[in-house]
């Protein structure tokens, strides 16, 4: 299973390569499902696999002039700042238990991968609907909607650090919509974006008393960032629109799945 789940890493680095997000959707469920890592942990981890995975992707985009940075600061210092108050504070204090009525217990762990699989549905709804409808932006003037661009950093940060998601099917269409960036550029500045919020926040885990399984990490870590640079190569034979409708269905299918097996299996 261990070999299984690195092969899987792979994957991870493939997705954000070819379409720049959807990296954690797989992460979370593999570490668990595969892995057997808590879904607590899980999350952690995939802050550090993401991040790191992310930020080779970025490295790579800043070479093909693809980053943005004025929008990537913009954008990022709230994101950062809720993600790290989310993993130090705010996750420390969730009770195990939520909820308790009769049989039925509703635990920390139950809670984090129904609340996960929630947000794998609507990220699928979004790819599934950015893929039919995806055209290259053409270039235009950058303008930034300041008070958007805020409240969406701290929305994305606050559900990155419950999920361990890179948020960046949330990312990329604020960056399209509310400082108009092309999509080329909107994908590599949100590498970007997802590296900084989601190292950060991985800084606040080490904080507190979890125990870390480094050889895992690093292991899941290097195979996703493999996959990167195999996804970047990738990506220029196919369809950006094709394959993000086509990994929109897989997510949706993994999201209902993982809401099946928490409440009913």
């Amino acid at each position: 299973m261990f070999v299984l789940g690195i092969v899987l890493a792979s994957l991870v680095g493939i997705s954000l390569g070819l379409i720049g997000s959807g990296g954690s959707i797989l992460t979370v469920p593999i570490l668990v499902y595969v892995m057997g890592v808590s879904p607590v942990l899980a999350t952690a981890y995939s802050l550090f696999i993401v991040g790191s995975t992310a930020l080779v992707g970025g490295f790579q985009n800043i070479y093909q002039k693809k980053v943005d940075f004025k929008t990537a600061i913009i954008f990022g210092i709230p994101s950062i700042a809720a993600v790290y108050a989310t993993r130090l504070w705010l996750m420390p204090i969730i009770p195990k238990t939520l909820i308790h009525i009769g049989n039925f217990e509703l635990t920390k762990n139950i809670g984090l991968m129904l609340l996960f699989a929630v947000f794998m549905v609507l990220a699928s709804i979004s790819m599934i609907r950015s893929g039919k409808k995806h055209e290259e932006t053409t270039h235009a003037e950058i303008r930034y909607n300041y008070p958007l661009i805020l409240l969406e950093g701290i929305v994305v940060g606050v559900l990155t650090g419950l999920v361990g998601a890179g948020g960046g099917f949330l990312i990329i269409p604020a960056l399209v919509l509310l400082a108009r960036l092309p999509m080329q550029l909107a994908v590599g500045t949100s590498l970007f974006i997802i590296a900084a919020k989601s190292l950060f926040g991985f800084m606040g885990d080490l904080q507190g008393d979890q125990i870390m399984d480094w050889h895992l990490l690093l292991t899941f870590t290097a195979a996703s960032v493999v996959g990167i640079f195999v996804g970047n190569y990738l990506s220029r034979f196919f369809s950006g629109a094709k394959l993000k409708t086509a990994f929109g269905w897989f997510v949706l299918i993994m999201g209902i799945y993982i809401i099946a097996k928490e409440l009913f299996l």
